[in-house]
């Protein structure tokens, strides 16, 4: 059984060896015989919990190799490769996306012609493909990232494909492939299984990733998530750590202490290549959405950003209502989902902002009883690493959401994983979400360990500001236990349970009140538990508060 409320508080600086002792009960004895056995929300909120690092594990995240046989290219001439299923905003659509044809990187590159390959993909509810099969055609583009310095070398990429399938059924298996049939380059017969209608009584298996990168830490968190069988996977930011390279291939754990003289902070763009290609036996199957990182800025020429994020993955930005691909939404059974921009003006006077006013008010809580909340960096994090670094985000968008009864909040961006409790500004609130961080998909950089409660470790608070969207405003706690301080003495009340290691999550919705969440850990067998919960709406306690937009 989980841990009860006030029973047990293990701290990384205390009760060692309890910790231990229950860790060899089946961790914690968190693994569950039966929905009996899984405590809910209902039940906080929880005395908070530290696991201690599990120094064994760890090792060094080391990344596959440009030979190694996942991430080389294994297609000819103009074969897709890179292949991708995302959704766009209802069950009746997906997209398909796929590399055609090879990136170039040097002084003197010539991009591809985007209109020398058809974009095109045949489906059918068949396995053969040769009966009731349908045609679809899409758009293709390159995008380049280019350096207006000697010596660095500039990249331009292969032809990428973007197909929108429409009138699809619901919840069901589709064969497909994609590619040129006017010059016989097509890709392999492949499937994906469309999402349940958007109704209250249906919904998909999520699996979350975030923080992912291409080591070996990265195969087995892929590896663990394919076993769990998702219907859906949000990876919540940061995908390939590209820009731990420099352009002549040459990779660090620390850009800023190795790279920190470059007069631009390059990116080696081929590991975008490798990803796509290593991330194929997902993708190709399962439908993935993202959403920016920081790891996706890759500044180029001319204050560009995004290019490879944005040229890439396929998203239902324009389905949506809104006119960036930094942040969008969309539905999956009856969940409604906001994939917010961590790195895009989120102020009250902000497009985004006023995108996001504009997409609560057509959800129809009838319909999509559940209300998810995605973006890269966390509101609530207790790690040392990038503590408090987008309050200003918090400030502007949290009483918004709180006022439209978001349920849960996932995030990336540290290391670790963490749960809260039910917090809204700061305050343990039965009304507030649930903020999960699940930065642990196995990266290059290192583990974040490190809590910003422990003696010596709060930083200061000049220091904190996001270096990308600026803007200072993480000030003291207000009230509650640590009011006049930047950071708690201990553990904080809103915190209930943290570990650093690598993992994945699984979101299941049971009806339209109950979810279980689910945190795998690696080192672990990929059914064991690390953590679980049942997280409960309750609508009647905590009604939607509706407003008028800015239009």
């Amino acid at each position: 059984m989980l841990l009860k409320n006030n029973l047990y508080t293990i701290t990384s600086k205390g009760y060692f060896y309890i910790a231990i002792i229950f860790l060899g009960l089946n961790f914690l004895g968190m693994k569950a015989k039966g929905d009996g056995d899984i405590v809910t929300t209902l039940d906080g909120p929880f005395t908070p919990v530290t696991v201690p690092l599990d120094e064994s594990f760890r090792g060094h995240a080391v990344d596959l190799t440009e030979d190694d046989p996942r991430v080389k290219r294994n297609v000819k001439g103009f074969e897709p490769e890179q292949i991708m299923v995302s959704l766009s905003s209802g069950y009746e659509s997906v997209w398909v996306s796929w590399v055609t044809g090879k990136f170039q990187i040097g002084d003197n590159i010539k991009p591809l012609d985007p209109k020398s390959v058809a974009s095109v993909v045949e489906y059918s509810k068949v396995k053969s493909l040769k009966t009731q099969t349908q045609q679809a055609e899409g758009y293709s583009l390159i995008y380049s990232q280019l350096y207006p310095y000697k010596g660095l070398q500039n990249y331009t990429s292969g032809i990428i494909h973007h197909v929108q399938l429409k009138g699809l059924s619901p919840d069901t298996i589709y064969y497909y492939r994609c590619g040129d049939p006017s010059i016989k380059a097509m890709s392999d017969v492949f499937t994906f299984k469309t999402m349940p209608i958007s109704g209250p009584k249906s919904y998909p298996k999520i699996g979350l990733v975030g923080d992912l990168g291409l080591t070996h830490n990265t195969t087995s968190t892929v590896s663990h998530l394919i076993k769990n069988q998702p219907d859906l996977v949000l990876l919540i930011g940061d995908a390939t750590y590209a820009n731990l390279y420099l352009t002549n291939g040459t990779g660090s754990d620390c850009y800023s202490c190795s790279f920190d003289n470059t007069p631009i902070h390059e990116t080696y763009q081929p590991r975008w290549d490798y990803w796509g290609r290593y991330m194929q036996r997902l993708t190709s199957k399962i439908p993935i959405m993202a959403i920016e990182g920081n790891h996706e800025i890759e500044e180029q020429v001319e204050s560009t950003t995004f290019a490879a994020y944005s040229a890439r993955f396929a998203f239902p930005s324009e389905e949506s209502g809104s006119k960036s691909t930094m942040y969008y939404s969309f539905n999956a059974g009856g969940i409604h989902f906001l994939m917010l921009g961590g790195y895009a003006a989120y102020d009250k006077s902000s497009d985004q902002y006023k995108w996001l006013q504009r997409d609560l008010e057509k959800v129809d809580r009838e319909v999509t009883p559940w209300l998810v909340g995605v973006w890269h960096p966390p509101w609530y994090n207790t790690y040392v690493s990038h503590y408090k670094e987008v309050e200003c985000m918090r400030v502007a968008m949290e009483e918004l959401l709180y006022n439209a009864g978001v349920d849960i909040i996932f995030n990336g961006h540290v290391h670790a994983y963490e749960r809260s409790n039910r917090v809204y500004n700061y305050t343990l609130d039965p009304c507030g979400p649930v903020h999960i961080t699940i930065g642990d998909g196995g990266n290059r950089e290192k583990m974040a360990v490190e809590h910003a409660d422990e003696p010596g470790n709060c930083p200061e608070p000049s220091t904190t500001p996001d270096s990308f969207m600026g803007g200072f405003c993480a000030y003291n706690f207000t009230s509650g236990p640590a009011k006049g301080n930047f950071c708690w003495d201990r553990q904080p009340e809103y915190s209930a349970y943290r570990e650093s290691s690598f993992g994945h999550g699984i979101f299941e919705v049971k009806n339209e009140t109950h979810a279980l969440w689910t945190w795998h850990r690696n080192q672990d067998m990929y059914n064991e538990v690390g953590d679980q919960i049942y997280i409960v709406r309750e609508p009647e306690r905590c009604p939607v508060k509706l407003w008028r937009s800015v239009k």
